[in-house]
């Protein structure tokens, strides 16, 4: 698997630049299988340690698996865990449909980490593969003085040169994840032994693929249940990833609206 590598490499490139040029930093911990990898990758290029804080916004709605496993490799990993609450749901636009406006109560809950911890840059770990409006992202993404997101008006990103500098208020979100697959987190989750969350695996013919909000994240129709078995489904599925989101099936422009006022 040669190829992985490479992602390896170009990920690491990208951690250490933003780690150079961008004071101070946070990296988001959503606890889901990219985010855990992106946080291994992290520990490779830093020699073991996490040399910033990470970000666990929380809407009090985590599978009780993944309340779990943070606490637990938040410890093992040593890590500066910084938690920050969502505001209820009723602060939140109701001009949104349902499943759309709950997942925006991240974003401004992010928000208040990002005005309290005063960071210039973020680290997410999206991937363009996994959704439309994330495949008009940057790997160094520019965000306003209200965390919003101008999609038309985006940095070019040449030979690994990128844009770090940004107007005082604003911050840069940073995607090292930016260029893999779904099946490309899955084999290097094999190949480097990442600890991952079970609800992954088949339980009863079913499986998660993404994991979200309880309230707002379902689980696929699946019999795999080891690693193996899911990169061998993910090499012939035609369901799509985030088919278990629910906001991935509300209003069609549901989720750029989302990312425009600063969503993940």
């Amino acid at each position: 698997m040669h190829y992985l590598a490479r992602l390896e490499s170009e990920s690491i490139y990208i951690l250490r630049e933003a780690y150079r040029t961008i004071h101070p930093l946070g990296m988001l911990w959503s606890l889901g299988k990219d985010s855990n990898v992106m946080l291994w990758l992290t520990r490779k290029a830093f020699l073991g340690r996490v040399p910033f804080p990470v970000v666990h916004v929380d809407t009090g709605k985590k599978f009780p698996e993944m309340y779990a496993f943070r606490d637990r490799y938040a410890e093992h990993w040593n890590l500066n865990l910084v938690c920050g609450e969502c505001p209820p749901i009723e602060t939140i636009d109701p001009s949104l449909p349902p499943a759309a406006r709950s997942a925006a109560r991240k974003t401004e809950g992010l928000k208040a980490i990002m005005d309290k911890e005063a960071f210039a840059g973020v680290f997410a770990g999206i991937r363009r593969d996994e959704q439309a409006v994330r495949a008009k992202e940057r790997v160094f993404s520019p965000r306003g003085l209200n965390a919003e997101w101008d999609q038309h008006d985006q940095p070019a990103e040449f030979w690994g040169q990128y844009t770090t500098r940004m107007p005082q208020g604003s911050h840069i979100r940073i995607h090292p994840l930016l260029h893999w697959r779904e099946i490309d987190i899955w084999r290097y989750t094999k190949r480097e032994n990442i600890p991952i969350i079970d609800l992954y695996f088949s339980r009863n013919g079913y499986r998660y693929r993404s994991l979200g909000d309880q309230d707002i994240t379902e689980p696929v129709k699946s019999s795999a249940s080891t690693i193996d078995e899911v990169i061998a489904e993910l090499e012939t599925t035609k369901v799509a990833e985030r088919a278990g989101r629910a906001m991935d099936h509300e209003d069609e422009d549901a989720f750029e609206r989302l990312r425009q006022h600063g969503y993940m």
